[in-house]
């Protein structure tokens, strides 16, 4: 039998969005569009034929609960640790980090990457707002700033010493605060790169994936 997770890589990458809850199409469309194979996840023998995994936007505190109604928490939790690439937005930031602070009680994160996040750090969904950032590790030919959407975000306010800080927010009130991280195979936004239409951070998690293999 197959691990989770350790399905071999190949030329066209197959990659996983976890459908249970939040913006999944949108996420499939955009790694269809930088020529992965995309494919939902809801269920541990969906999770085993993919060579990564997306966690999308949505609500953090409900996804996970239905990880573990599906039975999908621990082996998900379990891929990751064992090296399988990653890529979390918004709600997918906070399933990704070690440490969340705001949550409600009992809930848990799947980690992956060494960063405490505050859930819900901008505010609700009124302050949701817009900024261009700058990102480290996307497509160096392309010199546009990336337009960051930001939906009840959460951002990061520790990051551990193998972190690589890829974004912050620029100016404003929330100048300096981290709003997208690599560690290894794992990344994680706090805005909402699939719903831009700017598919380098997509590429970019495509090529981490590749380099895998």
């Amino acid at each position: 039998m197959t691990p989770v997770g350790s399905a071999t890589v190949t030329s066209q990458p197959t990659i996983g969005v976890l459908a249970l809850q939040g913006d999944s199409r949108e996420h499939v469309a955009a790694l269809e569009a930088v020529g992965a194979a995309a494919v939902p996840v809801r269920r541990e023998r969906e999770l085993s034929r993919v060579d990564g995994i997306v966690i999308p936007g949505g609500e953090s505190t409900t996804i996970d609960k239905l990880l573990r109604v599906f039975e999908l928490f621990d082996p998900l939790a379990q891929a990751i640790a064992a090296g399988l690439p990653a890529f979390g937005s918004c709600a997918g930031m906070i399933l990704l980090a070690a440490r969340v602070h705001g949550g409600i009680e009992g809930q848990r994160s799947l980690g992956g990457l060494d960063v405490t996040v505050r859930r819900n750090a901008f505010g609700r969904q009124v302050d949701s707002f817009e900024t261009d950032l700058v990102v480290a590790g996307i497509d160096d030919s392309d010199e546009r700033p990336v337009h960051a959407v930001f939906i009840r975000a959460p951002w990061v306010e520790e990051v551990g010493p193998a972190v690589q800080v890829l974004a912050a927010v620029e100016a404003g009130p929330a100048a300096g605060r981290i709003v997208a991280v690599r560690e290894r195979g794992v990344m994680a936004t706090s805005f909402h790169p699939e719903i831009t239409g700017d598919l380098r951070l997509h590429r970019m998690f495509v090529q981490i994936v590749t380099d895998r293999g």
